[in-house]
């Protein structure tokens, strides 16, 4: 008969508080991300002014994260979009792991009121939460806190038994010994349970217990640390290689100082405890950070060796006539960023072409398609901000000005396009694929009918932005009065099948309506590039208003 103390409940209570804790931290951080999400990425760029700035922002964004995992992948991406050099980067990193060693020694404390306490005040600012985002974010927040801390006391709890088993005496005793298996176990372990942070608390529980002597929780702990540089690793495997430059500078770092700190472990005296073990992770991390700040210049160097930028023509999101040796001469400058900004326009061409294909096939290879096409819009419009904010450093005569301008805005209207093409129109294909739905052939002739039209409308919007013909700019702007008419009797002819009862029209009636709405707003995002044309032309009036209205208004004010 099973008893209390077996090991298959023992190691359920203890894996049982551990998930606990990682669900508590998920909650913690996506909390945190809807409240302040811009805030903390805006945090993060602080770091591209020095280091200092840059280790103090990777400390406060993980103070708030609790996840060192979380401030990483940010700071990937920054760099990967140009936004941050790795070296800056880097300092983040060495905050962020810093960050994680000052929440590890909080939620250490023995404060066993504030957890029913937090889930309390959590739970009643989530329910009175309803219509406020903020509201409920601040909640969500503290609900994740009081199920950390009291994962934490389940955990102390669950390890119990432990301490009186022979067999987990001899397994802890055999890490003991052997310090270099003791940190490749409890790296693997933090690699898997993606968070330094619950296993150096799991650590400190073990220690508390009297488990582990101080050399074996060293051990442990470094491993711990050297564990928690994988997930961002993994996570980032397929990004461009400057953003991959940041998790495995990460992981050198950490590593050199595991490596390092490893011989001198079984230097350390006596048994180990819970306070000990934090003292043990935040002494080792500040001390990378005092030794690797001053270094990162070089460490980003290395990882630039080691994964050099791809020069890989096929890659659809790389510039491809961005010629940063033009920049000091406008003319030329400009002249390579239309060619990219047309380059931005060909795919979102296609992008949208293969739409129709997608909702006409149920193709879901095609769906995938569009959506890495997405990736490399997103990549090729940034590359394109950037560089058009580099050109003349600054200093430009007002028509260069100008063009700048016009080119920036349309490179930002054909993102926007890309945007409701994969996240919308692609989104509606897939839920028709998921549902087994088919449009009525009268629905489907409307959609087809404002495809194709948008998709010629679009075409000539990359005409008028390479040639700025005045007459074409005309013709663009009566299309868009033209797709609102027909974007209207459309829906209207819909809604009459719908009222007469025909079931295909009304299963695919929020689908059809959606499709004819974004397909308008396409039209309306690439007609954009019209009205700078025409209000040099005079032509544009300043309000859609008629006079006699434009007066109404102006006596009631």
């Amino acid at each position: 008969m099973m008893t209390t103390h077996s090991p298959t409940l023992v190691l359920i209570d203890i894996l049982g508080a551990v998930a606990l804790l990682l669900w508590g931290l998920r909650l913690v951080r996506t909390g945190v991300f809807r409240a302040c999400g811009a805030s903390l990425r805006r945090w993060v760029g602080q770091g591209t002014r020095n280091r200092a700035v840059a280790f103090l922002a990777g400390f406060g964004v993980t103070l708030g994260l609790q996840s060192s995992t979380a401030t990483a992948l940010m700071a990937s991406a920054m760099s990967g979009q140009g936004l941050m050099t790795t070296a800056m980067a880097l300092a983040v990193m060495l905050g962020a792991d810093v960050g994680t060693s000052v929440v590890a020694g909080l939620l250490s404390l023995d404060v066993r009121w504030l957890a029913p306490a937090l889930l309390l005040l959590g739970s009643a600012l989530f329910a009175v939460g309803e219509g406020s985002r903020q509201r409920r974010a601040v909640g969500r927040t503290l609900v994740g806190l009081g199920l950390m801390l009291l994962a934490l006391r389940l955990l102390g709890e669950a390890t119990v038994p432990v301490r009186e088993s022979g067999l987990i005496h001899a397994v802890l005793g055999a890490l003991t010994g052997e310090p270099a298996l003791a940190l490749l176990v409890a790296a693997g372990l933090t690699a898997l349970l993606h968070s330094s942070l619950a296993v150096v608390l799991l650590i400190a529980s073990l220690a508390g217990g009297g488990l582990l002597d101080m050399a074996g929780t060293a051990a442990l702990v470094l491993g711990a640390n050297l564990g928690g540089a994988a997930p961002p690793l993994l996570a980032t495997a397929r990004d461009v290689p400057a953003g991959r430059r940041v998790p495995l500078g990460n992981l050198l770092m950490r590593a050199g100082g595991a490596l390092a700190a490893l011989p001198f472990v079984e230097l350390l005296p006596g048994t180990a405890t819970a306070h000990a073990t934090v003292l043990l992770h935040a002494g080792f991390n500040g001390a990378l950070a005092a030794l690797f700040i001053p270094l990162v210049g070089l460490v980003a160097r290395l990882t630039g060796r080691m994964l050099p930028d791809r020069a890989d023509p096929e890659d659809p999101g790389r510039p491809r006539h961005l010629d940063e040796s033009v920049l000091e001469a406008p003319t030329v400058a400009i002249a390579c960023a239309v060619r990219e900004t047309l380059r931005l326009g060909d795919l979102v061409e296609g992008m949208l072409r293969r739409t129709l294909d997608v909702l006409r096939h149920d193709d879901e290879r095609l769906i995938a398609e569009v959506s890495r096409t997405d990736d490399a819009v997103d990549a090729l419009h940034t590359a394109i901000k950037l560089y058009l904010i580099k050109v003349g450093g600054g200093q430009l005569e007002e028509e260069d000005s100008r063009r700048v301008g016009e080119i920036m805005a349309f490179a930002i209207n054909l993102e926007h396009i890309g945007d409701i093409v994969d996240k919308s129109l692609v989104d509606m294909a897939a839920k028709k694929t998921r549902l087994g739905l088919r449009f009525p052939p009268e629905d489907f002739q409307a959609i087809e009918a404002l495809h194709r039209r948008t998709l010629g409308n679009l075409r000539t919007a990359l005409g008028i932005f390479l040639s700025e013909d005045l007459r074409l700019a005309r013709q663009l702007i009566a299309e868009k009065d033209a797709i609102r008419v027909q974007e209207r009797a459309s829906a209207e002819a819909h809604l009459t099948r719908v009222r007469q009862g025909r079931t295909a029209s009304i299963e695919t009636s929020a689908l059809t309506l959606d499709l004819l709405r974004d397909l308008k707003r396409v039209n309306a995002h690439a007609a954009s590039v019209a009205y700078p044309i025409l209000k040099r032309a005079g032509e544009l009036s300043d309000t859609r208003l008629k006079e006699g209205g434009l007066v109404a208004v102006e006596k009631d004010a």
